[in-house]
């Protein structure tokens, strides 16, 4: 990702009557609940019930002595610990769940562990970049140049991208592997743009990260081969280990990226110009929501379907997303921007037409 030194001014004109309007809405909705925009006792509890279940699986895996059951209740722990990174850390790392940014800092490490994902670096990553920069060559990570896919209009292309619109949900599953095993690593060792955002820098934040990627070495694999050991082989173990991540990265990504997808609005690196005028605006040109069906999907989801909202109100707890999506529609309405929930079907359709359309050989009309 060759970002330069320095981020890139905002620009000033703020739609100020739009902000305004947001506000007092969410001021209005808080007052009459007599609420706060953290996580409740519902949030605590949920957080509870997911980690019990991610120690249940962890342990039964221990206690069994085939490959079948060793599998799936290892993939029960990894898919109870993803559960976990979707509802609990993603909150934390927008400072959302608890009120202590330090709290928030060590929930956000505890719960990254069995995943492997260095909390810091992803924060760094997600919260002042992604965020601020969203679908910006050369400033969103997540639309970082890959050379497998081409995701905007300004990136190199390769023949064999024709075709990523059908071999994308590889790449989606490697996704939480290679940020484990490659990114976070460079990160740390100073090799990205990211190095100096992190919170902890110098001898005492590389202490940091080798102890907690040791303790995801030893409570994923370690700890897993040791019980198994005359049972299955290290081998095994590791090939366990690997496709449970595969599996819910894949799931993971899929339901995410496409939110920024499905517009097809990316920009170009800017030069000496300012940022899109309004953050606001941005936003809604380059994110969506979609609606989860049932209901009760999306409160399990940590309300990632609603991700729109989440650009417009990142450091609100997901519990109040559904009535902040209602919220988005009154004010954008009222405002002249156009607010529309998708259905999965849309989002998935979308999602493949983006990618089919960059993967095509390029034309001279492709960036317009």
């Amino acid at each position: 990702m060759r970002m330069p030194h320095n981020s890139p001014p905002r620009a000033a004109g703020r739609d100020r009557a739009l902000h305004k309007a947001f506000r007092s809405a969410c001021q209005r909705y808080l007052a009459e609940r007599r609420d706060h925009r953290f996580a409740d006792r519902g949030m605590w509890l949920k957080l509870a019930l997911l980690a019990l279940g991610a120690a249940a699986c962890y342990l039964l895996c221990l206690t069994q002595s085939g490959l079948a059951g060793y599998a799936l209740c290892y993939f029960g722990f990894i898919f109870f610990a993803m559960m976990l990174v979707v509802n609990v850390l993603h909150d934390a790392s927008h400072n959302a769940f608890c009120r202590s940014g330090a709290a928030n800092a060590w929930l956000g490490r505890v719960i990254s562990l069995p995943l492997g994902l260095d909390a810091d670096s992803w924060q760094v990553r997600h919260v002042k970049f992604h965020h601020p920069y969203t679908n910006i060559q050369g400033y969103d990570p997540d639309i970082d140049e890959n050379g497998v896919l081409c995701q905007t209009p300004f990136q190199r292309w390769k023949p064999v991208m024709r075709y990523q619109h059908l071999y994308w949900p590889l790449v989606a599953a490697l996704t939480f592997p290679w940020y484990a095993w490659w990114m976070d690593w460079r990160d740390r060792l100073g090799n990205t743009p990211f190095t100096r955002h992190l919170p902890h820098q110098g001898a005492g934040g590389a202490g940091l990260f080798l102890l907690l990627k040791g303790a995801h070495f030893l409570l994923a694999l370690g700890v897993p081969a040791l019980f198994m050991a005359g049972k299955l082989s290290f081998i095994t173990v590791l090939a366990v280990y690997l496709a449970s991540q595969m599996l819910v990265s894949a799931l993971f990504v899929s339901l995410l990226i496409g939110t920024h997808w499905a517009k097809g609005h990316f920009y170009p690196t800017p030069g000496k110009g300012a940022m899109p005028p309004s953050p606001y605006h941005h936003a809604f040109a380059t994110t969506f929501d979609w609606g989860a069906r049932p209901r009760l999907l999306g409160y399990w989801l940590g309300g990632l379907n609603l991700h729109l909202t989440h650009h417009l109100f990142p450091d609100w707890s997901h519990r109040h997303f559904t009535a902040l999506s209602e919220i988005i529609g009154e004010v954008a309405g009222a405002h002249g921007l156009a607010y529309r929930v998708l259905s999965v079907r849309d989002l998935l359709r979308l999602q493949r037409r983006h990618l089919t359309r960059m993967g095509a050989k390029p034309t001279e009309d492709r960036r317009q």
